[in-house]
């Protein structure tokens, strides 16, 4: 599962484009998880007994947002740095996808999901290798976490 040259430059230059609409690609990324798995909203604890509808609540927009950030700029430096992101980052992600639960499934769904949601965000920039690009990266960054469970 190589992170090519090639794969990096689509990446790069379309989270350049991604980033600065961050809160709302963000938003879209987790609304699409939630409607392929709507039990998915289980594993959030601030979204158990609210009211508010998920497109409206501000625990989840920050939360989407961070997340969204956080895929972003791991992908971007995947080739400079050789992995997904830093050694303590990974173990406390690792431990909380753990105590939730979250499986290899349920990381295939968020895939789907952040590949739609970069082909709406990224407009003209959208491709085939740019989808493959950002599944390689996120793959990696899958691969990384689920290290950390096991």
């Amino acid at each position: 599962m190589e992170f090519t040259e090639e794969q990096e430059a689509l990446v790069v230059n379309s989270w350049d484009v991604l980033k600065n609409n961050s809160a709302d690609l963000g938003l879209k990324f987790f609304l699409k998880i939630f409607s392929a798995a709507p039990a998915a909203t289980a594993l959030f604890s601030y979204l158990k007994d609210s009211k508010v509808p998920l497109d409206q609540n501000p625990k989840l927009k920050t939360h989407a947002t961070i997340v969204f950030v956080m895929i972003g700029e791991s992908a971007i430096q995947l080739r400079k740095t050789g992995k997904a992101m830093d050694e303590s980052d990974l173990k406390h992600l690792g431990a909380v996808h753990f105590k939730f639960g979250v499986l290899h499934e349920h990381f295939q769904v968020a895939k789907k999901a952040l590949l739609e949601t970069i082909k709406e965000g990224g407009g003209e920039l959208w491709s085939p290798a740019l989808s493959n690009a950002w599944g390689v990266a996120y793959d990696h960054l899958v691969a990384s976490i689920e290290s950390q469970i096991k």
